[in-house]
């Protein structure tokens, strides 16, 4: 419980920290998606060591869905699904960062700062295990939150 409130706060001072330091909102949302990226990246080497190779682009989808999420947020994605053609889309009913903030509509122009760390989080996981790609977030409704991740391929 403690080390849950400990990330939380963390987390908002990180948001706080890149906000105050820079002056320009995309060049804010950049720095925490590349200090998400960053962590990401180191992560997943630590959560993957003991497991095997996956298969396939879905199986990866699967892990991150499933050990990745919850060995970070203490839970699983709540819905995970794809096209088939390298566009996955991860919900997450109760996203953690946005529990906090109010669900009043007003707040919602403050989502994307507390959701950029951890598009960063997913593309820098994912970039280890192979798969390049693009993520984003859409948050309609608090505190919903939708990762949209667009595979790259060449």
């Amino acid at each position: 419980m403690a080390e849950e409130a400990i990330f939380e706060f963390l987390h908002s001072e990180i948001v706080n920290y890149t906000l105050n330091k820079e002056h320009g909102k995309e060049k804010d949302l950049s720095t925490l998606e590349f200090m998400g990226y960053t962590t990401g990246y180191r992560i997943i080497e630590r959560l993957t060591r003991e497991w095997p190779r996956f298969k396939d682009e879905l199986d990866t989808m699967k892990f991150i869905c499933t050990d990745f999420w919850s060995s970070i947020y203490r839970k699983q994605i709540d819905n995970l699904r794809t096209n088939h053609q390298g566009v996955y889309v991860l919900q997450d009913n109760a996203f953690r960062f946005l529990t906090r903030l109010s669900a009043g509509s007003q707040y919602l122009e403050h989502a994307p700062k507390f959701v950029a760390y951890t598009c960063g989080l997913v593309r820098g996981s994912l970039a280890n295990l192979g798969i390049t790609s693009t993520v984003t977030a859409e948050v309609q409704t608090m505190p919903s939150c939708k990762f949209h991740i667009q595979v790259n391929r060449t």
